[in-house]
C-alpha cells in the first residue's frame, strides 16, 4: 500500500469519528441560537472560549511530545506513557489549587453583560474547572489509543460522548420544559428546580458527558504504572514547553477575539454581539472539522515516516491534495450561505458577513499545520513557539484597536490576517531549515482563484446560490482536469 494511501485512510478513519462527533455537535447550533437569545449565547460561547484556552495549558503539549517519544524510544514506551500522563496529572493538581480558592475572583474577571447574574458565573466556573481536569486527565489515555492503531476505539469512545452531551442538551432545553408544560409525569417535581433558559444545562452536560468519557478510558488508566525516569521527564518537558506556547497562541488566536469582544465592547451590548459573532462562526465549522480530522491522521503518520527516504516527497503531495481539498470547501461554503444560515436563528443573521474571512483563515490556519511538520520533526518546536506567538501579537493588538469602532467584523479579518500571517511565517523558515519541495505555484494558484470566486459570490452575485454552486462546479472540474491522476494516485499501490 503506498504511504500517501495509508496516511488517506487513517485520516478517513479518525475523520469518521471526528466529522461524526462535530457534526452531531453542530446540529446543536440551530438549538442554541433558538432556544437562547443573543446575550445568553454570548455567554455560552465566552465559556467555551475560556475553557479552550485552559485546555491547552492543562494538556502542556504532552499529546505531540507523546508521539514523538515514543518515536525517540520506540524500546521504552511504557515509561513514556507514564512520564506523559504524570506530567499531566500535576498540573492538573497546580490547577486546582491555584482556581478552587478563587472561584468567585475568577467568576467577576470572565463575566459579561450587565444584566447577567454573578451567582450564576460562579457555578459555570465550577462546572468548568472540573470539565478542564477530567479532559486533561483524558488526553494522553486517548493519544495512547491513536499510537496503538486502534482507531475503532477512539471513535466509540467519542461518539459516545457527544450522544450522550447532545441527548443531556435536548433533555433540559427541550423535553423537561415540554414534560411542564404539558403537566405530564413528574412535572412538578421538575418544576421544583429546573431553570427555563438556564444556559448553566449546558455546560453540566458537558461535565456529566466528560465523567463518562473518564470511565470509559479505565483500561488505558489501569495500564499506567508509576515508574518515572527523570532524564526521560525533563526532555520531555523540555520539548513540550514550546509546543505549550505554540498551541496556546493557536488557541488564543481562535478564542482571543470572542473574549476581547466581551470585554472592549459597552457592556449593553457586548454579549450579544459576542453571541451572533459565535454563531455565524459556527458556519465555518465544515471547514475546520476538515482540518482536526486531518490533524489527527497527520501527526503520528508524519513522525512514523520521518525516517523514509521519500518523506519530503510525500509530505509535498500531501501538501497538493490538502490545498485542492481546502479550496474546494471553502468555495462551497460561501457558495451555499443562503442554506448554511438557517442553522442559526434569523437574530443571528446580521453576523453572516463574518463568513467568508473566517473561513479563508482556516484554509490558511490548515496549510499551517500542515506546514508545521518541519519543526515538529526536526526538533525545532521553539519555531511554533515563534510562529504562533506573532499570531497571538496579532490577533491581540489589532482586536483591540479595532474591535470598539468596528465589533466582530474587526475580528473576522484579523483571524485572517493572523492565521495567513503564520503560514507565511512557517512557509519560509521551514524552507530554510527542513526543504520540502512543495509545488508553490499550483497550490497558490488554487488558493487565489478560490478567493476569487468567493468573492464574485458573496459580494458580486449578493450570495445567489445559483451562481455560487456554478462557479463551484466550474472550480472542481478544473481541479479534477488538471490534478484529477494525480488525485486518484493516492488510492493506488506503489
Amino acid at each position: 500500500m503506498s504511504t500517501a494511501k495509508k496516511f488517506a485512510g487513517q485520516t478517513a478513519v479518525y475523520g469518521a469519528s471526528t466529522i461524526a462527533s462535530r457534526i452531531l455537535s453542530f446540529f446543536l447550533t440551530p438549538v442554541y441560537t433558538r432556544a437562547y437569545l443573543n446575550g445568553t449565547y454570548g455567554v455560552l460561547t465566552t465559556m467555551f472560549s475560556w475553557a479552550s484556552i485552559l485546555n491547552a495549558i492543562m494538556a502542556f503539549g504532552m499529546e505531540t511530545t507523546f508521539f514523538r517519544y515514543l518515536n525517540k524510544y520506540s524500546d521504552n514506551k511504557q515509561r513514556v506513557y507514564n512520564n506523559a500522563f504524570a506530567s499531566v496529572l500535576v498540573i492538573t493538581i497546580l490547577f486546582l489549587l491555584l482556581t478552587l480558592p478563587f472561584v468567585g475572583h475568577i467568576a467577576n474577571f470572565i463575566q459579561i453583560g450587565k444584566n447577567l447574574h454573578h451567582t450564576d458565573f460562579t457555578v459555570y466556573v465550577e462546572y468548568f474547572i472540573a470539565i478542564l481536569v477530567i479532559d486533561a486527565w483524558c488526553v494522553i489515555p486517548f493519544a495512547k489509543i491513536r499510537a496503538d492503531g486502534r482507531p475503532g476505539r477512539y471513535g466509540i469512545i467519542k461518539f459516545v460522548n457527544i450522544i450522550i452531551f447532545i441527548t443531556l442538551n435536548l433533555t433540559f432545553i427541550w423535553l423537561i420544559p415540554y414534560i411542564i408544560n404539558h403537566h405530564l409525569t413528574g412535572a412538578a417535581w421538575l418544576s421544583g428546580w429546573y431553570v427555563k433558559g438556564w444556559v448553566g444545562y449546558v455546560f453540566l452536560s458537558n461535565l456529566i458527558s466528560s465523567i463518562i468519557t473518564l470511565l470509559l478510558l479505565l483500561p488505558e488508566f489501569l495500564k499506567i504504572r508509576f515508574d518515572f525516569d527523570r532524564k526521560m521527564l525533563l526532555e520531555m518537558f523540555g520539548y513540550s514547553w514550546p509546543v505549550l506556547i505554540a498551541n496556546l497562541s493557536f488557541i488564543v488566536n481562535e478564542n482571543a477575539d470572542k473574549l476581547l469582544l466581551g470585554q472592549l465592547l459597552p457592556s449593553g451590548i457586548s454579549a450579544r454581539e459576542v453571541g451572533i459573532y459565535g454563531g455565524c462562526a459556527k458556519i465555518s465549522l465544515f471547514l475546520s472539522i476538515f482540518i482536526q480530522a486531518f490533524r489527527l491522521g497527520a501527526e503520528p503518520f508524519f513522525f512514523s515516516h520521518a525516517k523514509n527516504k521519500n518523506a519530503v516527497q510525500t509530505y509535498a503531495r500531501i501538501m497538493d491534495y490538502f490545498v485542492i481539498t481546502v479550496s474546494l470547501i471553502f468555495v462551497a461554503l460561501v457558495a451555499n450561505i443562503e442554506l448554511l444560515k438557517y442553522f442559526v436563528g434569523k437574530s443571528y443573521w446580521v453576523g453572516l458577513g463574518v463568513i467568508p474571512p473566517l473561513v479563508f483563515g482556516y484554509v490558511s490556519l490548515g496549510i499551517y499545520m500542515n506546514l508545521s511538520v518541519w519543526y515538529k520533526l526536526s526538533d525545532q518546536t521553539k519555531y511554533g513557539l515563534y510562529i504562533s506567538g506573532v499570531g497571538a501579537i496579532l490577533t491581540i493588538v489589532l482586536n483591540v484597536l479595532f474591535i470598539p469602532k468596528y465589533s466582530y467584523m474587526a475580528s473576522a479579518w484579523i483571524s485572517l490576517i493572523a492565521y495567513s500571517a503564520m503560514m507565511v511565517l512557517s512557509y519560509f523558515w521551514g524552507q530554510k531549515n527542513y526543504p520540502i519541495p512543495y509545488n508553490l505555484k499550483k497550490n497558490l494558484a488554487y488558493i487565489v482563484s478560490s478567493i476569487v470566486i468567493v468573492y464574485l459570490s458573496f459580494s458580486v452575485f449578493k450570495r445567489n446560490i445559483f451562481a455560487g454552486n456554478s462557479m463551484l462546479i466550474l472550480f472542481a472540474l478544473a481541479a479534477v482536469y488538471f490534478d484529477g491522476k494525480d488525485l486518484k494516485a493516492i488510492f493506488s499501490k506503489q
